[in-house]
């Protein structure tokens, strides 16, 4: 297939939390993604690896980069590849370790010069250089969180479930499900490494385990995504200072549905609409944002046709929403109603065992 302007990565689960025995994953996915249709279509498997839950893309788009979500005696890995623009396909550059067990999300900073990992089972943040040939330096630092909260069976210790550089590339913020805590690290680029801000941390409302964040676009609000509580906080924050305070806390879910467990969150490019996933329900919760991204209302669910919504991504162009439900094996795409944020399903599905990210890069 020829007629797509962008590949779409598809890091997944090959162990490890297997429900569906009939599906089995491979590693890591390629498919074809036709940003005029939002149909997406399967040119192979890109790598075979080790649990490759969750990807990253360099800004140069050349590298891309892997988690491998491991917490046994191996420890976790991190991996970079290379990428070839004439088929999409990675050619292994190297692995190194996260320095701590189950690396569960990674991002570069802004620059393509440092790789950073939240590790969740071991509770720690990674930080390391990147290479000028993609390459990810074997020097890294790892930063042991501490802590618990009130929570007896998720919250007993440290899990950092995320990492995420500001726009502004000074700061880098980890929400950190086990201490209900968002941390705060400045990003030293002279030395490559983080240092405690001065705050080092924000709290979030007991038992709510914070997993992931997102940045409105003009960098000024951040929204937290808590696993265990259903909700979004939303924060002001101080780019130059890497201060947060909080505005408000929402639920993602409809007053009368009580399983709790959220996992991921993502804004429109304008700022206009808010998503984030809830497992379970199996739906995207959609809010509306107002008021320089301080406000959200609530602007209904929409199904995710499948099992248990990992990521979800909206495409580089942002008409479509793609849900990747990790227990049912698939992807559905929605298209983005951009008057008020709702989604519709376009018909196009493909499946892909166990999807956990996406990630895009134009052909």
């Amino acid at each position: 297939m020829s007629d797509f302007d962008y590949y779409a990565y598809i890091g997944t689960y090959t162990s490890g939390g297997v429900i569906t025995p009939e599906l089995q994953s491979k590693g890591i996915y390629i498919l074809g993604y036709d940003s005029s249709s939002g149909c997406l279509s399967e040119l192979g498997t890109a790598f075979e690896k080790d649990n490759p839950s969750f990807l990253a893309i360099s800004p140069n788009g050349e590298n891309l980069y892997s988690v491998g979500e491991i917490d046994d005696k191996r420890g976790g890995a991190l991996s970079a590849y290379s990428i070839n623009k004439d088929d999409g396909s990675l050619s292994i550059i190297n692995t190194i370790s996260s320095g701590s067990n189950g690396p569960c999300h990674l991002t570069t900073d802004k620059d393509g010069k440092l790789l950073l990992a939240a590790n969740y089972a071991g509770g720690a943040s990674t930080i390391t250089s990147i290479n000028q040939d993609g390459s990810l330096n074997e020097n890294i630092q790892v930063i042991q969180h501490e802590g618990s909260s009130i929570n007896p069976d998720r919250q007993m210790e440290p899990h950092a479930h995320s990492i995420n550089v500001s726009p502004n590339n000074k700061f880098a913020l980890v929400p950190d499900l086990g201490t209900d805590k968002v941390m705060i690290y400045k990003i030293n680029h002279n030395t490559g490494k983080l240092e405690i801000n001065d705050p080092g941390f924000v709290k979030i409302d007991p038992g709510m385990g914070p997993r992931h964040l997102e940045f409105h676009p003009n960098g000024k609000v951040v929204y937290v995504i808590n696993e265990i509580g259903a909700t979004i906080t939303s924060f002001d924050f101080d780019g130059e200072k890497g201060v947060l305070n909080t505005i408000e806390t929402i639920s993602t879910l409809p007053d009368e549905y009580d399983h709790k467990s959220c996992a991921d969150i993502h804004i429109t490019s304008d700022g206009n609409f808010l998503y984030g996933s809830n497992r379970g329900h199996d739906s995207l919760a959609i809010f509306k944002v107002s008021g320089d991204g301080r406000k959200l209302e609530k602007a209904g669910h929409e199904s995710t046709l499948g099992k248990t919504p990992r990521n979800f991504a909206i495409d580089p162009l942002g008409n479509y929403i793609l849900t990747a439900n990790q227990d049912s094996g698939d992807i559905f795409t929605f298209s983005i109603n951009k008057n008020n944020g709702t989604l519709q399903h376009t018909g196009d599905k493909i499946n892909i065992p166990y999807p956990v990210c996406i990630k895009f890069l134009k052909r």
